[in-house]
């Protein structure tokens, strides 16, 4: 039986699509700013919420503001 060795360099395949690869980089870059944004929002209003006697509907409005300020600064 002939032997399965190959004297070519591996980089042999198809060649990167770059711009496909910059757009998916940015994407995940933007998933992940944008979902740490949410959870600390969220971490916020929860212990506003939960050591303030300021109630459920003041913790919603501060989450929105937060939530409205981050998106501001992250842009």
């Amino acid at each position: 039986m002939s032997e399965n060795t190959s004297s070519s360099p591996v980089e042999v395949g198809a060649e990167m699509d770059y711009g496909e690869h910059q757009r998916t980089y940015a994407l995940f870059v933007n998933l992940a700013k944008y979902g740490t944004l949410g959870t600390v929002a969220t971490l916020i209003a929860l212990a506003f919420y939960f050591f303030t006697s300021a109630g459920f509907i003041s913790a919603l409005i501060l989450f929105a503001l937060v939530m409205v300020a981050g998106t501001y600064l992250l842009r």
